[in-house]
């Protein structure tokens, strides 16, 4: 019994994965806060991203039909 009882004590194994999954829950945490600090600019990048798009896509509508053919 003291045998198993010190294996169980000196296991490191479970250790580890509480330490990964420390490190992963931080790294999330830090995710969501970078996203909040940047969620405004970030909206106006992809929304002016979103205006130009939509710009090009209506100048190429306009052209001629150009293409072999005929």
């Amino acid at each position: 019994m003291k045998a198993t009882l010190a294996q169980f004590w000196n296991d490191e194994d479970g250790i580890t994965a509480l330490e990964y999954g420390l490190i992963a829950g931080m790294v999330a945490v830090a995710l969501i806060v970078a996203v909040g600090a940047f969620s405004g600019s970030l909206k106006s990048m992809f929304e002016d991203l979103g205006t130009k798009l939509d710009t090009a896509r209506a100048g190429t509508t306009t052209g001629g039909g150009g293409g072999a053919g005929g």
